[in-house]
């Protein structure tokens, strides 16, 4: 069991590697062009599909609340999509499953919001429908995926892991968006003060 445990330890300490150097200055990029959606009085929809859908309501809730213990902030508007069961079935029944997202998108989007598209594989049906009426109406798209990915060629900032493996994949996602929400606050706080 050790030497499983000591072999996931040796192959994410090899991904973290390449994700720092393939990876930072995708972070600073989506960091300037979420709070450019912010300070434009937008809104942030996030969407993703299993443990996806976990990260998309963790990162609504550091943006509403904050990410910094007792940091005094204006809340940010973020919205998880994954988290109303009544529209998510009657899409899913009514419509179809790929549709889950891009519909909410369509009904609570406006030109100046940004969407965040989280997909382990990059390949979801749902979140690229999400990303196409996104794009249709002028919103700032982001995604959170493997590199190489449909997702990541469809995105106007998108954070691309470069690995095939779920777990790490998706850790790396958290690593991410904690960067980006610290990031994010920094920016708010600094210009607060002057």
């Amino acid at each position: 069991m050790m030497d499983e445990i000591d072999l996931r330890f040796s192959e994410f300490e090899e991904t973290l590697i390449r994700f720092r150097k393939d990876c930072s200055e995708a972070i600073e990029e989506f960091s300037v062009g979420l709070l450019s959606v912010f300070e434009a009085e937008g809104k942030l929809l996030i969407c993703g599909n299993g443990g996806s859908a976990a990260d998309a309501q963790h990162i609504a809730a550091e943006f509403v609340s904050s990410f910094a213990f007792g940091l005094k902030r204006k809340s940010l508007p973020a919205i998880a999509l994954t988290t109303d069961s009544s529209i998510l079935t009657a899409i899913s029944n009514d419509f179809d499953f790929k549709l889950v997202f891009g519909r909410q998108v369509e009904g609570l989007g406006k030109p100046h919001d940004g969407l965040l598209a989280i997909s382990t594989s990059g390949e979801s049906s749902n979140c690229i429908f999400a990303v196409q009426s996104a794009k249709r109406m002028g919103m700032k798209v982001f995604s959170l995926t493997r590199a190489d990915s449909t997702l990541s060629s469809i995105s106007d900032f998108s954070i691309s892991v470069p690995s095939q493996n779920t777990q790490y994949i998706q850790q790396c996602h958290m690593i991410a968006y904690h960067m980006i929400v610290e990031l994010i606050e920094n920016a708010i706080m600094a210009r607060s003060e002057l």
